[in-house]
């Protein structure tokens, strides 16, 4: 898993400019809307409850993201909204899996399939690469704020699948369903979290260099700003210094 740990740390830091052009506003209010279809009460939804701490660690109001649960409820009226997942390779032969909300699924993917095509990948058909990855929560931790055998001792315990060392960070693995139970016990034990998130971790990577390793992260960097596209997922591996130039 090198390389994601690094991107989901570098995104999390983005957040903050993101927010300030609305974007990062706009893209949660679509997922808190979609979540909430499966009921408003976040305790008894998982996918509503990982969408207002994510709201919350973006500094949006209160306010918002009621509205946003309510349109999804229904007790409020708004947009209608579906969701897409769109599948492609990028260059080196990457291969990337997206999720998106839209309200015109024939524009998104048409405007998708346009980024592909401009920055050296393409559109593939739905199965093409989407067995490639699997669902798993993901927490990464600065190295400098806990001892290795004391996070693995608190993490273990409570369900945690696996543990990774990269330079700088930590990365816990675990199930979806024990995501939150050990996410709590980090946060209950004071552990400093750099990133924590429910996303789709790539089963093999692919070791990119030089220009491919620039181009690849060019070509998620704007698949991930498009005002429809959620969630980006890559199975890229590059060089720490291309990575941290993202940054």
């Amino acid at each position: 898993m090198s390389g994601h740990s690094k991107w989901a740390t570098i995104k999390h830091k983005k957040a903050a400019t993101d927010a300030k052009r609305g974007q990062l506003f706009t893209k949660l209010i679509k997922e808190i809307t979609i979540a909430a279809r499966n009921g408003g009460n976040p305790e008894n939804n998982p996918r509503l409850r990982v969408a207002i701490d994510h709201a919350k660690g973006a500094n949006m109001p209160s306010d918002n993201i009621d509205r946003a649960i309510k349109k999804g409820t229904g007790e409020l009226p708004g947009v209608v909204y579906e969701e897409i997942s769109l599948e492609g390779y990028g260059p080196g032969g990457v291969a990337i899996f997206l999720e998106g909300v839209t309200d015109n699924k024939n524009r998104t993917t048409s405007e998708v399939r346009n980024i592909f095509s401009k920055k050296g990948g393409n559109l593939a058909g739905q199965g093409s690469v989407s067995w490639i990855f699997e669902k798993k929560g993901y927490i990464v931790v600065p190295k400098n704020s806990i001892s290795e055998d004391k996070l693995m001792s608190i993490a273990l315990d409570v369900g945690a699948e696996d543990m990774t060392t990269e330079d700088e960070e930590y990365a816990v693995k675990t199930a979806p369903q024990d995501f939150f139970q050990v996410k709590k016990a980090l946060e209950d034990a004071k552990v400093q979290i750099d990133s924590a998130e429910l996303t789709m971790l790539p089963k093999n990577t692919v070791k990119l260099a030089g220009e491919d390793a620039r181009k690849i992260l060019e070509l998620v960097s704007s698949l991930e700003e498009h005002e429809d596209v959620q969630n980006v997922y890559a199975n890229f591996d590059v060089p720490d210094e291309i990575l941290k130039a993202q940054e």
